[in-house]
């Protein structure tokens, strides 16, 4: 299969992303941010949907640009059909039923967890195969998904434990937010956590069955333990925000390790991949390699560009689906959750 040229959309939130791949190997990439969401502390849906209105267009023509093509070159189009917000997935599906009537050409649907999985897949040049052997565990850890993923193959993912309550994601920010530190949080706990001692406080750490996880119970203590230290020192937030972000992250990733760990010794694959936006916190690679090195696991970290939501994810994806003839019928209509079993 040669001179496969697909053009994949990401519309799920609030980034608008379109990027082109040619035999599995990224030509462009291109990614519109929506800043108008910091002054609410969070993505608000419908804000998210004009936008993306607004960027769609010129977005698409810029990723055709830069990969150097003509857009009657592209083979089919692939777009993320959901989870995520309706609004916002509605302006990317819309688009690519118009792209692909326009130019005569398949549309294929795509899985926006999945996607984020098969992102280790990505060529960034020809000769560049650095993506893990089927099987592999997989750590999907995001604002809005918190989960492993045992991944027989591009088509076959079973979800073994996931949150039943929130995102690890989301309790950083969340936790960041009454802090006052700003949106997104996570990021910002990132670098402040570099700075702090990450045994400065203790914060509590769920109980829960199997391999899934809990961050409910690590927010409640976390809000506590700043209301309690505010009634004695109203100062105590900016006094201690290095130490209090630096113990935030080390529960978490504490928690998210453990069950991760539990998992790859009970399946006995030693492939391990990480994969969503936090797997661009510092703190988790580091643990990773700790335990590539202490444990013998072959990890799999995936460049920063291809942790949050991007369209190459989604356009790799569709690669994989296009050699199977998986096309889908124009009048697919967008979701906005999935059940466990994601593939």
């Amino acid at each position: 299969m040669s001179n496969v040229t697909i053009l994949g959309i990401e519309s799920s939130c609030d980034d608008t992303s379109c990027a082109v791949i040619r035999d599995g190997v990224l030509l462009s990439n291109v990614i519109a941010s929506q800043a108008v969401h910091e002054a609410y502390g969070g993505v608000v849906p419908e804000l998210a949907s004009r936008a993306h209105q607004q960027n769609i267009v010129p977005v698409v023509s810029e990723a055709i640009r830069r990969a150097g093509i003509h857009r009657s070159e592209l083979t089919a189009v692939a777009f993320t059909r959901g989870p995520g917000l309706l609004g916002s997935l509605l302006v990317g599906t819309s688009f690519a039923k118009g792209l692909a009537i326009s130019l005569g050409i398949p549309m294929i649907e795509v899985n926006h967890l999945q996607a984020h999985v098969l992102a280790h897949f990505i060529k960034q040049s020809p000769d560049d195969n650095a993506h893990p052997a089927f099987p592999f565990i997989c750590l999907l850890v995001s604002g809005g998904n918190s989960q492993i993923i045992r991944v027989e193959a591009y088509d076959r993912m079973e979800v073994i434990g996931q949150t039943i309550d929130d995102a690890a994601g989301e309790a950083f920010d969340k936790c960041a937010k009454v802090m006052g530190l700003g949106y997104p949080g996570g990021p910002i706990v990132n670098r402040l956590a570099n700075e702090g001692n990450p045994r400065a406080f203790t914060f509590s750490k769920p109980h829960v069955p199997g391999y899934d996880y809990s961050f409910s119970g690590l927010k409640t203590s976390f809000l506590y333990t700043l209301r309690d230290a505010l009634k004695d020192d109203p100062d105590f937030v900016e006094k201690h925000k290095a130490d209090l972000c630096a113990s935030l992250q080390a529960t978490v990733i504490d928690i998210l390790m453990d069950k991760l760990r539990r998992a790859v010794a009970d399946t006995g694959i030693r492939e391990v991949a990480v994969a969503g936006g936090v797997s661009a916190n510092s703190g988790l690679r580091d643990a990773f390699r700790d335990h590539a090195e202490r444990l013998g696991w072959n990890i799999f970290l995936p460049p920063n560009a291809f942790t949050t939501d991007n369209a190459a994810m989604v356009a790799m994806t569709g690669y994989f689906k296009y050699a199977d003839g998986l096309f889908c019928a124009m009048d697919a209509a967008p979701y906005a959750r999935v059940t466990s079993t994601i593939c």
